[in-house]
């Protein structure tokens, strides 16, 4: 794992912007990529796919099933991420608290968590077994039940806490915290580089 301080701006490096020109994490390369030469690959779901065919782990082999897992990484590439992190934004980063975009989000999000809910009334994981598709979604929402959002969704609440016990997601959680330990604080200077004019530089 190669830590990127996006608080610092080291994603406009161009060194990382080779790797992901959207200058976003995360973002792989793998060095035994397709016919043995290297290939990097950016966007979350994109990595979780090409992760999945790769290892032949965690996506059906039947095209049925990798389509219904399909289906759900797009949902959180297109949905999930989108509207839980403009919900986000908006109360916790937001430099003033903007009613309407507060309201819009959080109940965007709250339609979202209907939707998750009802599906996993029917299964246990969001495509069926547990699958990238579940990977893709759980870390947006697994921080938004620290607030105590979706109590009333029992079926999301079951999966939140189950994949919260897996050993790799405990694994990966731990790093991630230690990441954050280590890191510096959202300081004016951060603000500046994450939601300022920094962001908006032409490369």
């Amino acid at each position: 794992m190669v830590p990127i301080n996006i608080g610092k701006g080291e994603q406009f490096e161009s060194k990382f912007l080779e790797i992901s020109p959207n200058n976003k994490i995360p973002a792989i390369v793998d060095h035994q990529g397709p016919g043995g030469k290297p290939i990097s690959v950016f966007e979350s779901g994109a990595i979780l796919m090409y992760l999945a065919d790769k290892t032949g782990k965690f996506i059906p082999a039947d095209p049925r099933g990798r389509w219904q897992v399909a289906e759900w990484v797009m949902f959180q590439m297109g949905t999930v991420g989108p509207m839980l992190g403009q919900a986000n934004h908006f109360l916790n980063y937001a430099p003033e608290k903007l009613q309407y975009a507060i309201d819009r989000y959080t109940n965007e999000s709250k339609r979202i968590f209907n939707v998750m809910d009802k599906q996993l009334s029917q299964r246990e994981y969001l495509a069926g077994a547990y699958s990238i598709a579940d990977m893709a979604s759980w870390p947006w929402v697994v921080t938004r039940k620290k607030g105590g959002e979706f109590e009333e969704f029992a079926n999301l609440t079951r999966w939140v806490d189950a994949i919260g016990q897996r050993p790799a997601v405990k694994r990966g959680m731990a790093v991630l915290m230690d990441t954050i330990e280590r890191g510096a604080g959202m300081d004016a200077k951060a603000r500046e580089i994450l939601f300022g004019a920094k962001q908006y530089e032409r490369r």
